[in-house]
């Protein structure tokens, strides 16, 4: 039967000395036998305090470079032996291994190691093996053993020795050795997708890395979030990001990043779809044309920029309440009168790569997809009417085309000089998204004459392009692909509605 254990000897193995001081003065104070190699033998050594070189116990010196070190039947007999066993104890006996009870292990940084940009041979060194083969041992036989398989557990130890005295409960080292397990997973899961040749990565969600946030989707439930936002972010003030935010930053970033390269653009977003976007020559006039698209829902909302913010647009924003502004620089003035109000998120965007795939849960399992990475430009499209665009409306219809692409399904989009005036989002047909969008773009005082329309899908029948013609619209952007494509065709020749089609849909669900 499973019982507390006394710790009387340690292997101790670590790449991060970082706080090691600590657990091994509080070991050597407990009269803990100590074991050790390399680096960090000669680390306790120079903190005053005895070791164990491990080859002594192994009468093998570190060889091929270090990179066998601890892999010896008398290492890992000490760790897996189990202390219930007569057998195992009689075979210890026998071969003179010492147990250990206690196992401190730091892996190489691997992952850091990958992201630094080093060389492939420089990787592959980084690929521990003696670790990782004594965190799995140690935490197989955790009814015996306890493992620390990381700093991150440093000062949990620690603590955990001050109080104990050096005695570990079942559950304490069920405990490490479940983190040990998860170490472990985790650092083969970015092996694997280093060696990996297509840009699709495992799917692995490393709890241990894992943020917690306030609450989730809505405050009865739990939400964390696994990833490190400091590749992507500089956060200069503001409170912590929310799992809502996430997502509208997500949704913000993404659609943005389709804008990177064209003039001043501003866009504000509200549960995941646009509320307002425009291009202008200057930042503070793309704001301006953003917010006037929809500015109620543009309270509580997420502002990008795809240029740094100047103390013209800064000074508008400040009169607006908002969630979060996502800038790639800011001037020094605009920062300082952004962060007045102490709650607001303003976050510096880095230049980083994103993954090329995307994943959901769904029932029992994963969908995987491709990101939808195509945007359509004007060489794209194929003219489907007699009327062709004009040059201004092929920029309009490139434009409401980016943003059908990032906005729920089913949805329209009407834009007139690079301004979106309205869109309708998420509804179950594309006549109630065009309606929608009319309606939305009336209320706020916009003249559809002379708009263009974009739509995520096809069109069935003929009744959208005749709804948005009755209104003033005068050209439109859709993939085309229905059966039925004549009828919309005809409609807008006898009309004078100028249309062309892309070939791609963007569905967004």
């Amino acid at each position: 039967m499973s019982k507390d254990r006394k710790i009387k000897s340690a292997l101790i193995s670590v790449f991060s000395k970082d706080g090691l001081d600590e657990i091994v003065q509080k070991l050597n104070d407990l009269g803990v036998s100590i074991y050790s190699t390399g680096g960090t033998q000669a680390y306790i050594e120079n903190l005053g305090i005895e070791v164990n070189a491990v080859e002594s116990l192994t009468s093998y010196p570190s060889i091929l470079g270090g990179r066998v070190k601890t892999l010896h039947p008398k290492v890992f007999g000490g760790i897996l032996s189990r202390r219930e066993l007569d057998s195992d104890v009689l075979q210890l006996e026998e071969f003179e291994i010492p147990e250990i009870d206690l196992v401190v292990v730091d892996l190489y940084p691997f992952e850091d190691t990958v992201k630094s940009g080093a060389e492939h041979q420089d990787v592959i060194e980084k690929i521990d093996i003696g670790g990782i083969s004594l965190i799995r041992a140690a935490a197989k036989n955790y009814k015996d053993v306890v493992i620390i398989p990381s700093k991150n557990e440093y000062s949990k130890f620690s603590t955990l020795l001050t109080e104990n005295k050096g005695i570990t409960s079942i559950d304490d080292r069920k405990y490490f050795a479940k983190q040990a397990f998860g170490v472990s997973s985790n650092y083969d899961v970015n092996i694997h997708d280093y060696f990996s040749e297509s840009n699709a990565k495992s799917i692995h969600v490393d709890l241990q890395k894992s943020n917690p946030l306030r609450y989730g989707e809505n405050p009865h439930q739990k939400g964390w979030f696994a990833g490190n936002l400091d590749d992507l972010f500089t956060q200069l003030n503001g409170k912590a990001l929310s799992y809502n935010n996430l997502l509208d930053i997500d949704a913000a970033v993404m659609l943005m990043k389709d804008f990177s390269n064209v003039e001043p653009t501003f866009a504000i977003l509200k549960h995941n779809n646009e509320c307002g976007l425009s291009t202008r020559s200057t930042l503070s006039d793309a704001y301006s044309a953003a917010l006037a698209a929809d500015p109620v829902s543009a309270f509580g909302g997420i502002l990008i920029a795809n240029r740094e913010i100047d103390i013209d647009t800064a000074t508008k924003i400040n009169e607006l309440f908002c969630e979060v502004v996502i800038a790639p620089s800011y001037t020094d003035d605009s920062l300082a009168l952004l962060k007045s109000k102490k709650n607001r998120i303003i976050l510096v965007q880095k230049e980083v790569s994103f993954a090329a795939s995307q994943i959901r849960t769904c029932l029992n399992g994963y969908l995987v997809q491709d990101k939808d990475s195509s945007t359509e430009t004007e060489d794209d499209f194929s003219q489907e009417t007699i009327k062709s665009p004009s040059a201004e409306q092929n920029q309009d219809l490139c434009f409401a085309n980016k943003l059908v692409k990032h906005t729920k399904s089913n949805t329209i989009v009407l834009a007139k000089n690079k301004q979106l005036l309205a869109s309708g989002t998420g509804q179950t047909s594309r006549v109630d998204a065009l309606n929608q969008a009319i309606h939305k773009a009336k209320s706020f005082g916009f003249d559809l004459n002379g708009a263009v329309m974009a739509s995520d899908a096809f069109f069935p029948f003929p009744d959208c392009v005749e709804i948005a013609g009755n209104e003033g619209v005068n050209a439109v952007v859709q993939p085309g692909g229905s059966i039925k494509d004549k009828l919309s065709i005809e409609y807008c020749n006898k009309n004078n509605i100028a249309m062309v089609f892309t070939g791609t849909r963007h569905f967004k669900h």
